[in-house]
């Protein structure tokens, strides 16, 4: 009771691929593999930062921490 059968999902999946038509389901799942394509390509790419043509790179902080003044001492 309440859980489904490996029967009952066979059956589930020829009536979605009957109501859908064999190509349509085809077609969204080619959709889905390309999706998971471009997003697995795109954490792979390294993350440079972009800099918009007319705007100019962020400024570095005016300030050091304790941790940057000691190093240097030494």
């Amino acid at each position: 009771m309440g859980g489904f059968s490996l029967m009952h999902w066979l059956v589930f999946g020829v009536v979605a691929i009957l109501i859908l038509g064999g190509g349509r389901f085809s077609n969204m799942m080619g959709d889905v593999a390309k999706g998971i394509k471009n997003f697995k390509k795109g954490m792979a790419e390294e993350d440079e930062p972009t800099r918009i043509e007319g705007q100019r790179a962020a400024p570095e902080p005016s300030y050091r921490s304790e941790s940057e003044r000691v190093r240097e001492e030494r």
